[in-house]
């Protein structure tokens, strides 16, 4: 067989990065997690706002667990689309996890089986900083609060306040 001259990337690279189509993200995700490592990537959409923005560099760590926590944020594949998709669970049933962003108003994705669960968030990054809010200890508050749909309506109240108060937190002052 004759290879071509030009022949289509599944990636491109920029500066640092290497860009990656779905099904290949996918694929290089599932051989990194298969080996222990974590993986990185730049999350793309507003589905996980405001604990995951557009933009963040999210690590996906291989569950040590057979099936993730209520509140864990989760790397899975949607079974109808076979898309990769970062959410969280807010539930779980027998060997399925019942999984939704919490950026939506209680409409989730479904009950997800945990076989197609690839791992869970450890780690997300924004400005090269670390972000800790939404998967510590919160994590539980926060699923429940989205489960019921009472998530984002506190979050618009709460938001502006916080906006005023961050420069004055340790966080917010360095």
């Amino acid at each position: 067989m004759k290879r071509r001259a030009f022949e289509p990337a599944l990636y491109a690279i920029r500066g640092e990065e290497l860009s990656l189509s779905g099904a290949a993200l996918t694929a290089l995700m599932r051989e990194v997690l298969s080996r222990g490592m974590p993986f990185r990537f730049r999350a793309k959409g507003w589905s996980m706002m405001p604990f995951i923005l557009d933009g963040d560099v999210i690590s996906v760590s291989p569950l040590r667990r057979g099936r993730p926590n209520i509140g864990d944020v989760v790397a899975f594949i949607r079974p109808e689309s076979e898309s990769l998709v970062v959410h969280r669970v807010v539930a779980r049933r027998g060997e399925a996890c019942l999984i939704q962003g919490d950026n939506s108003w209680g409409e989730g994705d479904g009950l997800v089986p945990c076989a197609n669960i690839l791992g869970r968030v450890t780690r997300v990054e924004r400005g090269g900083r670390a972000v800790r809010l939404g998967l510590g200890p919160e994590r539980f508050l926060i699923a429940h609060l989205s489960r019921l749909g009472f998530l984002l309506p506190l979050w618009q109240r709460v938001s502006p306040l916080w906006r005023l108060l961050r420069p004055f937190s340790r966080r917010g002052a360095r």
